[in-house]
């Protein structure tokens, strides 16, 4: 692969992709969306269009034009975003009036069928990020106790749960009570809205994710917002969670004493009752 299409949405996401990418010798062909990819990302690749939210015609010609045939997507769309700035194109319309419903699995799997029958596959969003993924185990020198191991294998059956419809991806938990679970306004506001000193934070995908183009991911933000709200441990599932800017996130959780591991859920069965 000499070239890849990438489809930005916001976060640091995309301008790692980049780099990585660049880094690895490979051209990069991006689609950006305005109002929500950052500005720096022009800086990182070939060639760059803006397109407002929507408009799914501008992208398929965009890569077309530029003979991309494999593209990723990297960084999400804030589902406010449909509110502030949503401007659909014709073929826009027509794909969103097919959805059934509009979860974010159902918008990104239809987004990527759309994209193939143009000839331009959609791979996976870690294809040049692999060695940012969570590895299994505690990543700073915290290990959670007993009880907070009890709220994670509680705290890993509910985000399991509310994944299988589409809801969210995180859950704040303590003491086996959730104090909050992820809907539309992302996990840094489910924690800063949930948290409670001690409380847990687990993120997972969901069962049914389709990991090509939807990776939960983590940064510095977020340990920060741990932090502020008090959490003690933050569980992020191992092999699909991204670490972004990783030596600044474990630098940001030994400064504020936050327990960050990667668990594997094929070995955290829920406790019985």
């Amino acid at each position: 692969m000499q070239r890849v299409g990438l489809i930005a949405g916001n976060g640091r996401f995309p301008l790692l992709l980049a780099r990585s990418a660049r880094a690895q010798g490979i051209e990069v062909v991006a689609v950006a969306h305005r109002g929500e990819t950052v500005p720096e990302l022009a800086d990182l690749v070939n060639s760059i269009t803006w397109v407002n939210v929507g408009e799914l015609e501008r992208i398929i010609r965009a890569f077309q034009h530029a003979g991309i045939e494999r593209a990723v997507m990297a960084g999400g769309i804030r589902k406010a975003a449909l509110l502030e700035h949503f401007a659909p194109d014709e073929r826009g319309l027509a794909f969103l009036a097919r959805l059934v419903h509009l979860g974010d699995d159902a918008l990104l799997r239809g987004l990527a069928e759309e994209l193939e029958r143009e000839g331009i596959e959609i791979v996976s969003s870690t294809l040049f990020l692999e060695a940012l993924l969570a590895p299994v185990g505690p990543l700073t020198e915290l290990v959670p106790s007993d009880a907070q191991w009890r709220d994670i294998r509680r705290g890993v059956e509910v985000a399991q749960a509310i994944g299988r419809w589409d809801i969210g991806q995180s859950i704040v938990i303590k003491s086996g009570m959730i104090l909050a679970v992820e809907a539309i306004e992302g996990t840094d506001a489910t924690i800063t809205r949930g948290g409670s000193r001690g409380a847990v934070v687990v993120k997972v995908s969901k069962p049914h994710q389709d990991l090509r183009f939807d990776v939960p991911a983590v940064g510095p933000e977020t340990v920060r917002v741990c932090s502020a709200a008090g959490v003690a441990v933050l569980a992020l599932e191992a092999h699909k969670t991204l670490l972004l800017e990783r030596d600044d996130l474990l630098r940001e959780a030994l400064a504020s004493g936050l327990c960050v591991l990667g668990v594997d859920l094929s070995a955290v069965a829920p406790e019985s009752e």
